[in-house]
């Protein structure tokens, strides 16, 4: 049976995102080590908080010089007895149910790269077999005898602070060495804002049937604070994507977790949010409904007919157009919603 037969399924990705979104300082930096360490195969570790890119980070680093396939070891789901026979493999009737021969993720990165996600989360004992594997670049699969050899790059990526988990003891002193020879650290989304339109603009390529931003919205956007950095700027996007059937995403379109952040911003006088931009937007935000966090689908269409109008400066028509409906339904839809003087807004 040919090896490859007898390797985990795992989705190789043969065409990795290797471009860097941004300008910002902070990127042009991440941008520039990764180059650098691309060319070479020491460890890398990449650090930053969850939602910051890490995973495209290593990709890149691979995809510049490296041949062969990227492997992606998920080590906070590495628990359990299932922890070796996924990372080693095991041979046939290792176990009760080892019916044939299982090759690991160790055999499968063999002349390629291995990431190891949320390295921060293995568990010591692991971390010991761990660092005999990236020392000798031998392991022995669970039930064999004979030793087998693995060659690949190392790439580690945590959203924790190693150094103080070796103090604490929850990492070993020696593995965190072993990785910690060539580091990138991540900035947050809210420490490099100015990368957020052309963020918003990769995604909206990626998942958008011809959407746009309006000023308004890129500005709510630069304004909110990202806890989830960039995977929470991915799904927000794809969110304002699927509510809006018109192509240009407005303040009406905001998910209502960032219309009650601005909301609630606005409210608190320490907040420091105070530029006369950011009021309206507030204030235009504020006109929509109470701090419900769960809107309902009638209240997202309203926002979004108004939304329209108020963008085309109550041009019915072509509001009407924005939203993929015609000015009947767009008439209807006003009366529905009980919009006062429906005549006079155009």
């Amino acid at each position: 049976m040919p090896v490859w037969n007898l390797l985990p399924k795992i989705a190789f990705d043969v065409s990795p995102l290797s471009t860097l979104i941004g300008n910002s300082p902070a990127m042009r930096q991440v941008q520039k080590l990764v180059g650098r360490v691309a060319k070479s195969r020491f460890p890398v570790l990449i650090l930053g908080e969850t939602g910051t890119g890490k995973e495209v980070v290593a990709r890149a680093i691979h995809s510049t010089e490296g041949q062969g396939p990227f492997v992606v070891v998920d080590c906070s789901s590495l628990v359990g007895p299932l922890m070796e026979s996924e990372l080693f493999g095991y041979a046939k009737g290792a176990f009760t149910g080892a019916h044939t021969q299982k090759l690991g993720l160790l055999d499968a990165a063999n002349g390629g790269t291995a990431f190891f996600d949320e390295i921060g989360e293995l568990p010591l004992e692991m971390q010991m077999k761990l660092l005999r594997v990236l020392q000798q670049k031998e392991f022995r699969a669970i039930g064999a005898v004979a030793q087998r050899s693995s060659d690949f790059r190392v790439i580690a990526a945590t959203n924790r602070d190693l150094a103080a988990e070796v103090k604490t003891g929850r990492f070993r002193q020696d593995l965190f060495y072993r990785l910690n020879v060539m580091r990138i650290r991540l900035a947050p989304l809210r420490e490099r804002r100015e990368d957020i339109p052309a963020l918003v603009n990769h995604f909206l390529n990626r998942y958008g049937n011809g959407h746009k931003a309006a000023d308004e919205t890129l500005r709510a956007l630069q304004d909110y604070e990202w806890p989830g950095n960039v995977r929470e700027l991915e799904h927000t996007v794809q969110q304002m994507v699927a509510m809006n059937t018109g192509p240009w995403l407005t303040a009406a379109d905001l998910p209502s977790a960032i219309v009650n952040w601005h909301r609630e911003q606005h409210l608190t006088p320490s907040s420091g949010g105070g530029t006369e931009s950011l009021h309206n937007l507030h204030s235009h935000l504020s006109s929509f409904g109470g701090p419900s966090p769960v809107v309902p689908l009638a209240e997202v269409e309203k926002r979004a007919i108004l939304g329209a109008l108020e963008y085309t400066k109550g041009d019915r028509t072509v509001a009407a157009a924005m939203l993929g409906i015609g000015r009947t339904t767009l008439y209807r839809k006003l009366k529905e919603y009980g919009v006062p003087d429906v005549a006079r807004i155009a």
